[in-house]
């Protein structure tokens, strides 16, 4: 054999040496990604049922937290209304006959028997009386007193509190009101003792096309009620204005005889000047800017 012949056969016998270590190579990957990926299925097939195990676990612990929701839902019963105090006074006395006649003729000297009710959807919720006088002198003036009391009564309610409370809210806002009346000049209040739980009086000079007006206003509250007493006087034609602080003594004095009518469920008319102890009031000092304003009959009067 000739030497070249001899170096071909080497190079085939090379090739194939080649080739075959190739193709054991390409087996032997083949066999390793087939046992990796053998090894694989059970490691996703036990995550998949570990996950599959997770969900139904979930949803059964959701569903069972709403069951238990839903039955305590079921079960449970709703929070009763909070229970409040009864209220103390159920009724209001006839706003007309609570001021004694002695009273009514020193406020309303010429009007002692003209006192007019208000109207009323409920005569033991609300009321009111109005009186109005005119000292008329002729040619040397004339003196004009109008004097106005009403009651406002609070039941207790389950949401509103107790009529006590509610009382004392709108005592508040009574109060406040007159202090913020519009042109009102020299505005004074000051705490009433004896009417009531809580009584203020409120002054003011209001200037009007008539003349100059002295207003006096005093709120007081017992219990569940509210008494607002608006007395206001002029001196007309050229007649001296009245004084300040006898009107307020007068308004006061008046006031206290309604809430002792209130208290005792009697009325004034039928009994002396003088009228039943009521219930001490507390200072109103802790609302300093407190006012009570006029009613609504009163701004139209004067």
């Amino acid at each position: 054999m000739s030497e070249g012949t001899m170096q071909r056969v080497a190079v085939q016998r090379d090739d194939q040496r080649a080739r075959n270590e190739r193709n054991a190579q390409r087996r032997a990957g083949r066999l390793r990604r087939g046992l990796v990926c053998a090894a694989a299925v059970p490691v996703v097939a036990l995550f998949a049922a570990a996950c599959s195990s997770d969900s139904g676990s979930d949803a059964k612990g959701t569903e069972t937290g709403a069951g238990s929701s839903a039955a305590t839902s079921s079960t449970g019963s709703t929070a009763p209304s909070p229970t409040v105090q009864a209220a103390k006074y159920q009724n209001l006395p006839e706003p007309c006959a609570v001021l004694s006649k002695q009273t009514l003729t020193d406020l309303v000297p010429q009007g002692a028997k003209s006192g007019k009710e208000g109207k009323s959807g409920d005569v033991a919720t609300r009321g009111s009386c109005s009186w109005s006088s005119l000292d008329n002198n002729g040619v040397k003036g004339s003196q004009f007193r109008w004097l106005n009391i009403s009651f406002l009564r609070f039941d207790s309610d389950g949401n509103r509190g107790s009529g006590d409370q509610q009382a004392a809210a709108y005592y508040t806002s009574q109060v406040q009101d007159a202090q913020s009346v519009t042109g009102a000049k020299n505005t004074k209040s000051e705490p009433v003792t004896g009417a009531g739980d809580q009584a203020t009086a409120v002054r003011y000079d209001l200037k009007k096309k008539e003349g100059a007006f002295k207003q006096q206003t005093v709120v007081a509250r017992v219990a569940n009620v509210v008494v607002t007493l608006d007395y206001n006087g002029a001196g007309l034609a050229g007649e001296k204005t009245p004084d300040a602080d006898t009107l307020t003594k007068a308004a006061v004095k008046a006031v206290k005889e309604a809430v002792a009518a209130v208290t005792t469920g009697s009325n004034g008319s039928a009994a002396s000047g003088s009228s039943p102890a009521a219930t001490p009031s507390k200072s109103a000092s802790a609302s300093p800017s407190a006012s009570a304003s006029p009613s609504k009959s009163s701004a139209k009067k004067g």
